[in-house]
């Protein structure tokens, strides 16, 4: 998240329903070890407070899945920075950047766009869906959530099946040689 932006409602909604479902999978899965760290309201507050400013970079469906793996994959309970490494892998996971290095590279990108060396054909998809007058305003201080969102919702499709791929532009039509009369006649008519 870019520092200042702002999310949308509905964004701020799944994340928080993410980082208390996150909580409470923890706390069923290591419940001693939960109780031992996080065993006041204070410290649980706090522990909520820190984890959602730590993972706050993430989509909920990253935070969702990586909880998953951890629970599968530690004995005792997981630290912040694992269940971090495990966001960043769920979205490797599916070979895609996260949002944020999705929308760096959608801004770094260049005509043609089609011809661009992405990462992945997603970020192109998201930029041509919400152009990219918008990706690269420097105004529009809700360009970033807008792409992340488009982004976020053509990954799930891709999740579902969809395919996406980018064609690089066909030449429209082959040089034409130049026509020699005219450029005399133009000449002549502005005096060059």
């Amino acid at each position: 998240m870019i520092p200042g932006q702002k999310i949308s409602n509905s964004d701020r909604k799944s994340f928080i329903e993410a980082v208390d479902n996150l909580f409470l999978k923890l706390e069923l899965s290591y419940h001693y070890q939960f109780y031992k760290v996080f065993g006041t309201d204070h410290r649980l507050t706090e522990a909520k407070k820190l984890w959602a400013e730590s993972l706050k970079k993430y989509p909920a469906e990253s935070i969702n899945a990586a909880i998953e793996t951890v629970i599968q994959s530690n004995d005792y309970l997981p630290t912040l920075t694992e269940v971090l490494k495990a966001c960043a892998g769920s979205m490797g996971a599916i070979n895609i950047p996260t949002p944020q290095e999705a929308f760096i590279e959608a801004q770094k990108s260049s005509s043609p766009r089609q011809s661009f060396p992405w990462s992945h054909p997603i970020i192109y998809w998201a930029g041509r869906e919400i152009g990219w007058e918008l990706i690269n305003s420097q105004n529009n201080t809700n360009a970033f959530q807008v792409f992340s969102k488009t982004y976020m919702r053509l990954v799930k499709e891709m999740k579902a099946g969809k395919e996406f791929k980018v064609a690089p532009e066909e030449q429209s039509k082959a040089l034409e040689p130049l026509d020699i009369d005219l450029l005399h006649e133009l000449r002549k008519k502005h005096n060059l």
